[in-house]
């Protein structure tokens, strides 16, 4: 029996031998996997929770916690996870402040909320362009020039002077005023004029020969600020001169209440070319206007 022992014992040592070496194998082949799932866990905890609940020793070149001993630092294995993802390349917080993350992602601030909106720009305002210099003129651009310049006229001006003459034909622009120069005015009327002389209480005191054109014709240049008027009787005459000096140049007669009677004796020379006077009995105003048979249709186009 005890032989036996004695040949059993060297064989069960070797078996317990084998049976520790396996265990240890098992132990060392599942530590890794321990740490791993460790370290794992404790970096979701850190990410989600608060820098106090970080795992410590994270990022560490030694993977130990840098307020505990030395020995611990050296004992505890360095975490792969922290090798693997250092702290400068974890992702920034888009809102780092307690009252950015408060909010709603892709809306203002409160604060921000309650600002009234800011005002809209102001309109650019239109630049006035004109349609005379875009014109082709062709062959007649050296012609419209040199007319332009001759007549110190802009393209607007110019156009407007040939415009009147082709649709007054046969007329001329006279242009005239005041003594003073305060009052000026220009008209489109013939060459040749035709005068009334009336006899009338006020016509026959001032002298007031006139002929007559439409509204539409005449154009004041300036002065209507030193323009006054006088008015007497049925006040459908206007009587206007210049306040001033005292001139009437033109006036608004009762026989034409649409048109405008001109002086011709205040128009600037070299325009007239004839004058013919016809007498009218303004004294018997009444009359004088039903045997006449042009005078009333003269302020008409």
């Amino acid at each position: 029996m005890a032989l036996a022992r004695w040949v059993l014992f060297p064989i069960f040592v070797k078996l317990l031998q084998a049976a520790c070496s396996d265990v240890l194998v098992i132990q060392a082949g599942l530590r890794p996997l321990q740490v791993r799932k460790a370290a794992d866990s404790q970096v979701r905890r850190a990410e989600q929770g608060s820098p106090a609940q970080r795992p410590l020793g994270l990022g560490l070149a030694g993977g130990g916690d840098a307020r505990g001993p030395a020995g611990a630092r050296d004992a505890r294995p360095a975490c792969p996870v922290a090798a693997a993802n250092p702290p400068s390349a974890k992702r920034p917080l888009r809102n780092s402040s307690p009252r950015a993350q408060e909010v709603a992602p892709g809306k203002p601030p409160p604060e921000l909320a309650l600002l009234p909106p800011p005002p809209p720009p102001p309109p650019t305002p239109a630049t006035p362009t004109s349609s005379v210099p875009t014109l082709d003129l062709g062959e007649q651009r050296e012609r419209w020039e040199l007319f332009q310049k001759r007549q110190k006229l802009t393209s607007e001006g110019a156009a407007k002077l040939l415009l009147d003459t082709f649709e007054y034909q046969g007329l001329v622009k006279h242009t005239g005023g005041c003594h003073c120069g305060a009052v000026r005015f220009e008209v489109w009327a013939s060459a040749d004029l035709h005068i009334f002389d009336c006899n009338c209480s006020i016509c026959k005191k001032k002298q007031n020969r006139h002929f007559i054109v439409p509204a539409s014709r005449f154009k004041l240049l300036k002065g209507a600020e030193n323009i006054t008027t006088y008015t007497f009787n049925t006040h459908k005459a206007q009587h206007t001169f210049c306040k001033r000096c005292g001139v009437q140049s033109f006036y608004t007669p009762r026989s034409n209440p649409g048109g405008f009677g001109i002086a011709p004796h205040c128009l600037d020379e070299g325009t007239v070319r004839s004058i013919v006077t016809e007498e009218f009995n303004g004294s018997d105003w009444e009359k004088a206007m039903k045997e006449h048979k042009t005078i009333k249709n003269m302020s008409k186009e």
